[in-house]
């Protein structure tokens, strides 16, 4: 019998922010998978990445799902769309207090406002307890930060393709991209919701993203310097592609399709403030496990396993290890079925099927 999947909008009333100012009301939409046992013994949280959702097995049905690493039937799967989003959660197109959607009154939103978000959702739930807590990217931020917020409550905390900051090439990309949306005439310094969406600059925003998702590697497989599978040829004329701009071009189509920009930026923003460095060290310390990507330009292994020294050097059980892959910083979605051979062995048994 298929575990249901129960999804419920909670509010979790006002929230003062890090970097200042204070949002009046704050809604998570929660998505649960799965019976939860024992105040939150089975349960497993998924925080997603940039663009995903509360809807984990969406994005991420490689790892999750029936007969998969984490089993509904065994384990309670939780994706919360993060503070800030555009999947339910409040964020920039969400009503301020006047009604209007927040747009360019948005304020700064960090990873840290996202867990505590999480927490009063989750506590609302009854959830107590977090048997794992695993994401990759801003999912894998929210994982780390989650076990050194609430250490209390989770047992394991792993982060894929993140480690305990983002780094100056990191933010460098992002300002670009950034940039890319806020040149768009439609977005109207993001008041643009009683008319068109800046589409134009943010898919020009996901198309450099993906430059820095995947690597040279895949590239060359995949594309090498062959024209466009569509029938342009770039030899012919100015305006006609490459293969691999066709397949940016793709990309960026697909996320105008189902994103809002304002969202992007906020999110985006909230990676460049990521730094859990200087961070004071609560008595509790969770199992940590950091998963490095071999092919990764944006969070690149070696920064990876440096921060898994770091926290072991600070008192962590915590350990590295990596995914060999050429599918760059994507791999964590692209390559599940090498991640959950990788994380299977450190995954407690009663979350996960029985291995094939």
């Amino acid at each position: 019998m298929a575990a249901p999947r129960v999804e419920r909008t909670l509010e979790v009333g006002p929230l003062e922010l890090l970097c200042g100012g204070k949002l009046e009301r704050v809604e998570q939409f929660v998505s649960l998978e799965g019976e939860l046992r024992d105040g939150g013994a089975n349960a497993v949280l998924v925080p997603h990445a940039l663009t995903g959702s509360a809807q984990v097995r969406d994005w991420w049905d490689g790892l999750a799902g029936p007969g998969k690493l984490l089993d509904p039937s065994e384990a309670c799967i939780i994706g919360i769309n993060v503070l800030g989003g555009c999947y339910g959660s409040t964020g920039p197109a969400s009503p301020a207090p006047d009604g209007k959607p927040y747009g360019s009154r948005w304020p700064l939103v960090t990873v840290r406002d996202m867990v505590e978000a999480q927490y009063r959702a989750l506590r609302a739930l009854g959830v107590r307890r977090l048997a794992a807590v695993v994401g990759g990217s801003l999912g894998g931020m929210q994982a780390l930060e989650w076990a050194l917020d609430h250490p209390e409550m989770v047992e394991h905390a792993i982060p894929i393709g993140a480690y305990d900051h983002f780094s100056a090439f990191g933010i460098a990309y992002n300002r670009v991209a950034l940039e890319a949306i806020r040149l768009d005439g439609n977005f109207r310094n993001g008041d643009y919701y009683d008319g068109a969406a800046p589409m134009r600059g943010l898919k020009l925003a996901r198309k450099i993203a993906m430059i820095t998702y995947k690597s040279d590697e895949l590239f060359t497989q995949r594309f090498e310097r062959r024209p466009d599978r569509k029938g342009e040829n770039p030899f012919r004329s100015l305006g006609e592609r490459f293969d691999v701009e066709g397949y940016l071009d793709e990309q960026g189509d697909r996320l105008t399709s189902r994103f809002d920009a304002n969202t992007y930026i906020a999110l985006s923003r909230a990676m460049d403030l990521f730094e859990t460095r200087d961070r004071k060290v609560k008595d509790t310390r969770p199992k940590l496990t950091f998963v490095g990507i071999s092919s990764d330009i944006l969070f690149l292994p070696q920064y990876v396993r440096a921060a898994s020294e770091r926290m072991r050097e600070r008192g962590f059980d915590s350990q590295y290890l990596e995914l060999v892959s050429d599918h760059g910083h994507d791999a964590f979605l692209a390559d599940t079925g090498d991640l959950a051979r990788l994380l299977r062995p450190h995954v407690p048994a009663f979350l996960t099927a029985t291995a094939p």
